[in-house]
């Protein structure tokens, strides 16, 4: 019965993953296509190539921090409960906001999900205040870093290269954005995909499969599956593309040209892999939309950049997490009735 229940959890776990890759495909491609350097269908093949580079580079630290976001003790059966709410609040979050072509954070759903479950499970006491503290403060931080390097950036290229001619300019930056945007999307696999294999690690805690202390990686043979198969969901969740989100992010919030992109992208990718050095869950979608808004900032007068969209980007961003902590609170209390 247990091994049941485990095996269904992490296939809920790992088609959330499917949904992470789907939703925030627009986060890894947005750029590329709305400057026309590749096409939808290439640009997402050519992310999801790249989200399952990461799986050979990255220490899994986010992992750690989400498994570790809800208290847990081993062979703590109701712990089943907490992960498969969790995950339905943040799988239902993200399918809302998809339909509402919306950019929001999977990463945040996620967590607001882990959240309301465990708060639902064991009050106040069965979270982790510190971790979801740091989640909380990059939640402005991450914008804010992608908005600021992609400023500069915009800026320093516009000075170097100010008396080549445009059109050379446009060239070149066309197949230097390839480069960026597999950068962004290695960034993206990095620090998503960990989330997922942070949810299995907690939930297989929780059964007593494995002890807190193992180490998560493909050299381990009881966790190289984890690995592998949270990177593969969340690269064939990002070449099924998210076209509704990339309407929003790369051509409703400022017209990009390939260098814009390239800095955009550049920038995002710098701030995606210093989080995931750290361990520290980001969203990849506040990353490159402080980005693209730091260099539209930079090369555009305010009024060219359509902040009706960025408001309610805003607005969908302050929503979800506890938006998903309510659903995932009110589907624990559902299970707990039932079951």
């Amino acid at each position: 019965m247990l091994l049941t229940l485990v095996t269904i959890a992490i296939i809920i776990a790992l088609l959330f993953d499917v949904m992470n890759g789907f939703h925030d495909s627009a986060n890894s491609i947005a750029t590329v296509v709305s400057t026309r350097v590749l096409s939808p269908k290439a640009a997402v093949l050519w992310a999801a190539f790249f989200n399952l580079v990461p799986m050979f580079i990255f220490a899994p630290h986010v992992a750690d921090t989400i498994s570790k976001i809800v208290i847990i003790e081993a062979h703590d059966f109701t712990f089943f409960y907490v992960i498969c709410s969790g995950l339905l609040g943040a799988t239902i979050w993200d399918l809302i906001t998809w339909w509402w072509k919306l950019p929001t954070s999977s990463s945040h759903a996620l967590i607001g999900g882990l959240s309301g479950a465990g708060f639902a499970y064991g009050g106040p006491d069965a979270l982790q205040w510190p971790l979801l503290f740091t989640t909380f403060k990059f939640i402005v931080l991450a914008p804010l870093i992608g908005f600021t390097l992609g400023f500069i950036f915009i800026i320093l290229l516009y000075w170097i290269f100010q008396k080549k001619h445009p059109s050379s300019i446009d060239k070149g930056f066309r197949k230097a954005q390839l480069f960026s945007a597999a950068l962004y999307s290695i960034g993206h696999g990095a620090n998503d995909a960990q989330k997922t294999m942070g949810v299995i690690m907690a939930l297989l805690i929780g059964a007593g499969m494995i002890s807190k202390e193992e180490n998560l990686s493909l050299s381990n043979i009881n966790t190289y599956w984890i690995v592998l198969s949270c990177h593969l969901a969340m690269s064939l969740g990002t070449a099924l593309g998210g076209w509704r989100i990339v309407q929003t992010m790369g051509m409703k919030i400022a017209k990009i040209q390939p260098i814009g992109g390239f800095c955009a992208e550049t920038a995002g990718a710098i701030t995606l892999f210093v989080a995931t050095h750290f361990g520290i869950p980001v969203s990849t979608t506040h990353t490159i939309t402080g980005s693209i808004i730091g260099i539209s900032s930079a090369i555009y007068r305010p009024s060219r950049i359509k902040w009706g969209i960025a408001t309610k980007i805003l607005w969908a961003w302050i929503l979800t997490i506890p938006a998903s902590a309510l659903i995932s609170g009110g589907f624990f209390h559902l299970f707990s009735r039932i079951f």
